[in-house]
């Protein structure tokens, strides 16, 4: 009992001790390190995806746009603006953001007594956000604001924790070693439990389908692939894109560039996952359930059977129209069909993609050269409307001395994928650092350990550019390295030395000083005293393509409006400067891939459609 009277006087120790109240903002207390605060957004780095106000349990974080952003692939004008009334500071926001740019600082005081101030948009300490306060108080605020705290330690991304997979599942392959000794597709493809894996790690930010040039549904359609829905996954595929079985072994995958996952860890694996779709439906026909719209009467010539022209095929079949597809070779695809090598694009994969096309009612003529066999003026005269989709077919070559004596890779490719394999050389050169001169060179490889099993035999390439410059991809680059194909970077052909015989004997060449000049044109510069020869029995040249546009009569060939990178001139409908012809692919565009021939195509049977129905004024 006298214990409990006397206890209360214990208290009058602390009666002159200094209170442990806080006077802020003039002393500050030093919280936890990993202490949970307002927000930091490094607007550099943040995407705008959007991905922590979709994962906010409060609904505390909304996007919006700030105009004087821009919007480009893989990144939009938005950020997140945070509403301090809801957020829990629970950091999954920080957990989910790919560029890890979201931070949460350890300062938690804010002082003010206009709720607006509560709301708004964070941005790094060397930004001022003025202009993003819903408020009028805003100076009251930053006299809050600049005793904020300049160390950021608070809590902040760490992929070890991160609500996102950063790594891929491993695509299977046929190992170099194997691989380069047959012409057998050397990506064997996702099975179900890895597409699904890989779907899983989509985080439908949707960046990705603005950076793909068809604007495919992508987000959707891996959304049905992880749901184990592969038949769901096509028709989305369909709606955009006709050719899946070819896209999803050699599209360029502009969207995985784009894909937010990519700036931390490695881009999802969309193109797989496409192929991964096409491959697992077994009948497109009976999937799809496509039909013809209504018959409008009207017939639409289409010139090339490549990614254009098949494209252009489909979109406008579906809306009713008569179509005939007119192709100088024996089956579908154009280059696709004669330039990407066996290994990377097997024949069967376009003709499901071809075959499919027609099952709709397309028409094809193969085997049937217009300006030969069929004239481009009768065409004109028989179809209400023309598209021209004739890629480039063509090879260039460096016109050095005896440059007679070389190979032209796209002759080299089409006879060894569709016609008679070549008798190549036991050292073999290929000048070009593209995608195209690395597929001549493996395919190359591959034929010399077929017609030289064990012997001792190389292959070489030649280019222009310099490792960082060089236009192949990184894909491309890494394969052919495993395959033990020897690059050298930076080197420019000079002469084809040939013996008293006239037979091959190697390449001299000259060490680049630049590709492009100050404009950024192309301008080779060499250095003078700097010289090198390559011993080899066979040079390929692989420097690039170009149309022939020789089946059109010259008076039609001279109404024709080319822009300032040779490319042919069309309106946003598609449309030639030639009433009624359209065109599109590698002929009108500057990124000549198989996506892009799609948008292309996409625009130009829109474009038919509004001309065919009289919506459109003719050129």
């Amino acid at each position: 009992m006298s214990q409990s009277v006397l206890k209360p006087f214990k208290a009058i120790k602390y009666l002159f001790a200094k209170p442990k109240t806080l006077r802020y903002p003039f002393e500050l207390k030093e919280p936890a390190m990993r202490y949970r605060g307002f927000h930091v957004n490094d607007w550099e780095t943040c995407t705008g995806c959007g991905n922590c106000a979709d994962i906010c349990p409060n609904q505390a974080i909304e996007m919006i746009e700030i105009p004087e952003l821009v919007s480009e692939p893989g990144k939009t004008n938005k950020r997140p603006r945070i509403d301090y009334g809801r957020c829990c500071f629970c950091g999954l926001c920080i957990d989910i953001c790919p560029p890890g740019s979201l931070k949460l600082t350890r300062d938690y005081f804010h002082i003010h007594f206009d709720p607006d101030t509560f709301v708004f948009v964070p941005k790094n300490e060397h930004t001022e956000p003025e202009k993003y306060f819903p408020t009028n108080e805003y100076s009251v605020l930053k006299a809050s604001l600049s005793h904020r705290r300049k160390d950021y330690d608070g809590f902040v991304s760490d992929l070890k924790y991160s609500l996102f997979e950063p790594e891929r599942v491993p695509m299977p392959v046929v190992p170099p070693e194997e691989r380069m000794l047959s012409f057998i597709e050397h990506i064997i493809g996702y099975d179900r439990e890895e597409a699904r894996k890989e779907a899983a790690r989509c985080l439908e930010c949707r960046l990705c389908e603005e950076a793909c040039p068809a604007h495919l549904k992508i987000s959707d359609y891996i959304h049905a692939i992880f749901e184990d829905k592969p038949e769901e996954s096509l028709k989305k595929i369909y709606e955009d894109n006709p050719i899946p079985s070819i896209c999803g072994r050699v599209c360029m995958a502009h969207c995985e560039k784009a894909c937010s996952l990519s700036i931390r860890g490695e881009a999802l694996s969309i193109r797989w996952l496409k192929r991964y779709a096409a491959d697992t439906v077994k009948d497109f026909k009976t999937t799809l359930e496509l039909n013809p719209g209504p018959a409008t009467g009207r017939k639409v010539a289409v010139i090339g059977a490549g990614p254009a022209g098949l494209s252009v095929a489909y979109f406008l079949r579906l809306s009713g129209h008569k179509v005939g597809v007119y192709d100088a070779l024996a089956g579908g695809g154009g280059t696709m069909r004669t330039g990407p090598p066996a290994y990377r694009l097997p024949l069967e994969s376009i003709d499901r993609d071809v075959d499919y096309i027609r099952s709709l009612g397309v028409e094809f003529f193969f085997n049937t050269r217009v300006g030969k066999d069929v004239l481009f003026e009768d065409m004109l005269k028989e179809y209400d409307a023309v598209f021209l989709g004739t890629g480039y077919t063509r090879s260039r070559s460096t016109q050095v001395k005896n440059y007679e004596k070389c190979v032209l890779a796209l002759a080299f490719l089409t006879d060894n994928k569709i016609g008679k394999p070549w008798k190549v050389g036991r050292q073999i050169i290929v000048i070009g650092g593209g995608n195209v001169a690395l597929d001549v060179a493996r395919e190359a490889l591959r034929l010399q350990h077929i017609q030289y099993p064990g012997e001792k035999t190389a292959v070489k390439t030649v280019s222009l550019e310099d490792w960082g410059e060089m236009p192949a991809t990184e894909e491309e680059i890494r394969e052919a390295r495993e395959e033990n194909i020897q690059f050298h970077p930076a080197w420019g052909p000079k002469e084809v030395v040939v013996d008293e015989s006239g037979k091959i004997k190697g390449l001299l060449c000259r060490k680049v000083k630049s590709v492009f000049n100050e404009q950024g044109r192309f301008a080779p510069a060499f250095h003078e005293n700097k010289e090198m020869f390559m011993e080899g029995d066979m040079i390929i040249e692989a420097i690039g393509q170009y149309p022939d546009f020789s089946f059109i009569p010259e008076e039609l060939f001279n109404k024709l409006k080319f822009t300032q990178r040779k490319k042919l001139s069309v309106d946003e409908n598609g449309m030639t400067s030639i009433a009624k012809v359209f065109a599109g692919g590698d002929i009108v565009n500057t990124n000549m891939d198989a996506v892009t021939a799609i948008a292309d195509a996409k625009i130009a049977a829109q474009g038919i459609s509004r001309y065919l129905a009289g919506e459109t004024v003719t050129a």
